[in-house]
């Protein structure tokens, strides 16, 4: 069963290092990390987004720039719909 949350990112992308310790900081629970670099459908959708964190559930994202508040919020709001 996939997760409920997936952070897009990149292979050597140094925002996206920095996105997972925003996300260690807001304490966000289990999700998958999809490198878009291996796929060209997530290249085209994604490639200058990254990294993009999306709730699998309702199909919601939070585009990078974002802070630990925002992760927490965004999985505030997400967990009430």
């Amino acid at each position: 069963m996939p997760m409920r949350y997936v952070l897009y990112q990149r292979d050597y992308c140094h925002l996206c290092d920095q996105a997972l310790a925003v996300m260690a900081e807001a304490r966000a629970p289990d999700f998958d990390s999809v490198w878009v670099d291996d796929e060209e459908a997530l290249e085209q959708r994604y490639g200058v987004r990254v990294p993009v964190l999306r709730d699998n559930q309702d199909g919601r994202e939070l585009d990078w720039p974002f802070d630990a508040t925002a992760v927490r919020l965004f999985l505030e709001n997400t967990e009430t719909l």
